[in-house]
């Protein structure tokens, strides 16, 4: 074990989360062969396969899985190490590694940023945007300090700081602006857009429209809700975003938006982080000054 680095570990935990040796190299910002060798020279410092190669993806072997564990214990208490001696140099400063939802960020994080940067110059924020999943993994694994998104997470190992309630609202073209709104039932009816798998306001419209049971017309699906917006200003169809991207969205495309008739669909936002993160103090600190720039009513 004398040539086991710190490195060697942060490379073997990206290539275990992204199972692919060309995005893991991308992640490191080193070469595919530079990070192939480091992988062989940690298997030469166990004695044994860690890595099961294929032609199309890669395992982890029994020892590989029991090991990036046990790597991922350690690079979070290093990580936990380096920010205990950033809050020993006083002020909020340095890094701060921030994840948001895609049905946030766009809206949202612009605020954020400026408001963070007005309170702390010598904060050096790190911004993210992913889907809910992949900011759960990464908290856990250490490579982010909190994200914004949907509660409830339900993780016992991570604190939930709410921030703020918001409706899902209408979104249907400008020629419709006068037509009733229908029910959540006649939703199912229609051709209802919605993002694709993997965002978690996708699973709230579909819990709301009890799109899980029953027959349905046929759904399309989008990447962002910006898309979503322009493919109903087209005429394509009918979706549901969320009030904070009401100002945004509505303006740049032919679309009316509509308060859905009660018990209407919302959704709750709020920062979570690890329990056991060193800066818990300040991410309360960050997560106020957060919820000084929501707008009103939020």
């Amino acid at each position: 074990m004398k040539n086991l680095t710190l490195k060697q570990l942060r490379y073997f935990d990206a290539l275990a989360r992204h199972r692919h040796f060309g995005h893991a190299a991308e992640a490191c910002a080193i070469s595919q062969p530079a990070l192939s060798l480091q992988m062989k020279e940690l298997e030469s410092a166990f004695g044994a396969p860690l890595i099961e190669r294929s032609a199309r993806d890669i395992r982890l072997s029994p020892l590989g899985e029991d090991l990036v564990t046990r790597a991922r214990d350690i690079l979070r208490a290093v990580d936990d190490l380096e920010e205990l001696a950033r809050l020993a140099q006083g002020p909020m400063s340095g890094r701060l590694r921030l994840g948001v939802i895609p049905t946030v960020a766009p809206y949202l994080l612009p605020r954020v940023i400026k408001a963070l940067t007005r309170e702390y110059p010598d904060l050096d924020l790190r911004p993210r945007e992913t889907v809910t999943q992949s900011l759960l993994e990464d908290l856990s694994a250490g490579q982010l300090d909190a994200a914004i998104l949907a509660l409830p997470v339900s993780q016992s190992a991570l604190h939930e700081e709410p921030l703020f309630e918001e409706e899902f609202v209408l979104v249907r073209h400008r020629d419709d602006a006068d037509k009733p709104v229908p029910p959540a039932q006649a939703l199912r009816e229609m051709r209802l857009l919605l993002l694709e798998e993997g965002h978690c306001f996708r699973d709230q419209a579909i819990a709301f429209c009890n799109l899980s049971s029953g027959p349905r017309r046929e759904m399309m699906e989008g990447s962002s809700l910006t898309t979503l917006v322009q493919m109903v200003g087209a005429g394509i169809g009918v979706t549901l975003i969320p009030e904070i991207a009401v100002p945004i969205e509505q303006g740049a495309a032919s679309v009316s938006v509509a308060r859905l008739p009660s018990p209407r669909p919302k959704r709750r936002i709020g920062m979570v982080w690890r329990r056991s993160s060193p800066i818990a103090d300040r991410l309360s600190q960050i997560a106020q000054v957060i919820r000084g720039v929501l707008p009103a009513g939020q």
